[in-house]
């Protein structure tokens, strides 16, 4: 019988030479066997523990105790359930075993002879209680033919290294073509090795949590990129994107993601669906070519840190005004001079049936679907506007242009440009006459 945790064989003579043991594990692989020779008898003889490790692949063997002869044979028996506290009569080599953290996948065994303890943790609670189990029935002096022994032979080297979490390549040639990413890396990086994709093998990755591939030339990101469900960061800063995959917003990424860099690349515009990363904190979109911020942008109530310097940004979108930040950067955009006095009229009067079935709709928040509606029409729903007064409006509405402090959303604000400023023009939209006569007469009254 085999286990995979971590190790530390500790003294007990250390404390009496003034000496104290480590107190950290090393990557180990436990076996309860049989020296070769004797395992193919039948005839009883001693069981041990052997412990190996990276340093030490072909093991340090520790006496259990004295198996009785039996039948022979490696069947495993019914393993007999684990009890916290030790017997109080002890036999063999086994002083005593500690259990009361087994369900964290720790537990301890004393021996007599040499006067050690070997401390296990970072192992499967349930592997755990089998293993001590088994060397518990060795202890004892079990039949052989009882007992799930293993072969008492070195560790292969990949049974006894610490798997490998990070890995960062900054270059060609130290990129891997001829061998696969090792299956355990949560940290990938892959810059400046002109990328035009990503790998497949990447894409494999399911432990990935940050993956950075800044400085390459991907031009396209693949849908499967959804499926790295612990991916919380992902750098794609200075590559050739132009657009981004409303496929990926609707991802697992959505509850995963909080960092997203899509500086320096060729966006124009980002998907309505962007809106549905609902985890991200941090947001880099500096230096692309946007032209608008996602409409729905408010959604993102998780969202402390947005940068989207230099860019082509003429307003903002109204529900911009729903963000709480602690830091906010847009210098280097070319904000239009907002002008309320100037509406851009879509106001239909009187309504059609659909404007108002819509605002019906989104007002009384009557649930649907398109089960119950046609796409399009769910789609526009899904866009629809909101009045200052906090009605919905769909495609009859009165839209203005009005002036807002960057520091009414954001506690630390960039200047928007050279001249000091921190106001930028934001949207704003009116679902009827009265709704925008009273919002001209409190601008006309505040303007003298």
């Amino acid at each position: 019988m085999r286990l995979q945790c971590e190790v530390e064989v500790v003294s007990r003579l250390l404390p009496t030479c003034g000496l104290r043991g480590r107190g950290r594990g090393t990557r180990a692989l436990l076996s309860l066997g049989r020296p070769a020779g004797r395992a193919r008898g039948g005839g009883g003889g001693g069981v041990y523990l052997m412990v190996c490790t990276a340093r030490d692949r072909v093991g340090a063997r520790y006496k259990v105790g004295t198996a009785a002869p039996g039948r022979g044979g490696s069947g495993a028996g019914p393993l007999i359930p684990l009890s916290c506290v030790c017997a109080p009569q002890v036999q063999e080599n086994i002083e005593r075993f500690f259990t009361r953290f087994v369900e964290e996948g720790k537990a301890t065994v004393r021996l007599r002879e040499p006067a050690v303890d070997v401390c296990l943790s970072k192992a499967n609670a349930s592997n755990l209680k089998n293993f001590l189990s088994a060397v518990r029935l060795a202890h004892q002096g079990t039949d052989i033919g009882a007992l799930p022994l293993s072969a008492l032979v070195p560790a292969k080297t990949s049974e006894v290294e610490k798997p490998k979490t990070k890995m960062i390549i900054t270059s060609r040639r130290d990129y891997p073509l001829t061998k696969n990413f090792p299956y355990s890396l949560e940290h990938l990086q892959a810059s400046y090795c002109k990328l035009a994709r990503i790998d497949t093998r990447v894409l494999c990755l399911k432990k990935l949590r940050k993956l950075d591939l800044s400085h390459n030339h991907i031009k396209q990101l693949p849908a499967t990129i959804g499926d790295l469900i612990c991916l919380q960061e992902l750098n794609l800063h200075d590559n050739h994107l132009e657009s981004f995959s409303g496929a990926l917003c609707n991802s697992t990424l959505g509850k995963s993601l909080q960092f997203l860099d899509l500086s320096q690349n060729k966006i124009k515009a980002l998907p309505i669906q962007f809106c549905q990363l609902r985890a991200l904190v941090n947001v880099k979109l500096d230096d692309n070519e946007l032209i608008r911020l996602p409409f729905k942008i408010g959604q993102l109530d998780h969202l402390r840190f947005l940068s989207a310097a230099r860019n082509k940004l003429p307003f903002l979108p109204s529900d911009f005004r729903k963000l709480c930040l602690e830091n906010l950067d847009l210098f280097g955009n070319p904000f239009e001079q907002p002008n309320p006095l100037v509406p851009n009229v879509q106001l239909k009067i009187p309504l059609t049936l659909l404007e108002c079935a819509a605002r019906a709709t989104v007002n009384h928040r009557i649930p649907y679907g398109c089960h119950l509606l046609p796409s399009h029409l769910c789609k526009d729903l899904e866009v629809a506007k909101t009045c200052q007064c906090g009605s919905a409006c769909l495609n009859s509405f009165i839209q203005i242009t009005v002036t807002m402090n960057l520091h009414h959303v954001a506690h630390t604000v960039v200047l928007v440009d050279n001249m000091g400023g921190t106001e930028a023009p934001i949207i704003s939209y009116f679902c009827s006459l009265d709704c925008y006569s009273q919002f001209l007469d409190r601008y006309l009254q505040s303007n003298g």
